[in-house]
């Protein structure tokens, strides 16, 4: 599985972005996509997955209400629309895929990463 992240820039604080994350390779039916971010000198952290079967998704508290993760089946790609964004959101961010929609909140679940996009947030 090969995954492309992209959309990532510079925007002021209450700003929208909306990353891209394209799948590509042989892939199951029941994956789950994720996004994590990693600011400078701090771990990576889990922000929000959708299931590709159900469309079911799942989010951290700190982007719950101003974040959306979702996926456009016929193009095997998943999008992170990023709302109100703060300079506490900036960081790169990650898509990563896995198999099952378990420990979902664990980087280490995952067994695919895409390149990684920077986000950026000015005040």
């Amino acid at each position: 599985v090969q995954l492309q992240a992209s959309g990532g820039g510079l925007v002021q604080a209450g700003g929208s972005l909306r990353l891209s994350c394209a799948a590509s390779g042989r892939t199951f039916s029941s994956y789950v996509m994720g996004w994590f971010r990693q600011a400078p000198g701090k771990e990576r952290e889990f922000v929000a997955a959708i299931s590709w079967s159900n469309g079911r998704t799942h989010y951290a508290d700190s982007v719950k209400g101003r974040f959306t993760i979702s996926r456009d089946n016929a193009k095997n790609t998943v999008y992170l629309q990023m709302n109100s964004l703060k300079p506490e959101d900036t960081a790169v961010y990650y898509c990563a895929y896995k198999g099952s929609w378990y420990q979902i909140h664990s980087s280490a679940e995952y067994d695919y990463w895409g390149q990684g996009t920077q986000v950026t947030v000015s005040s």
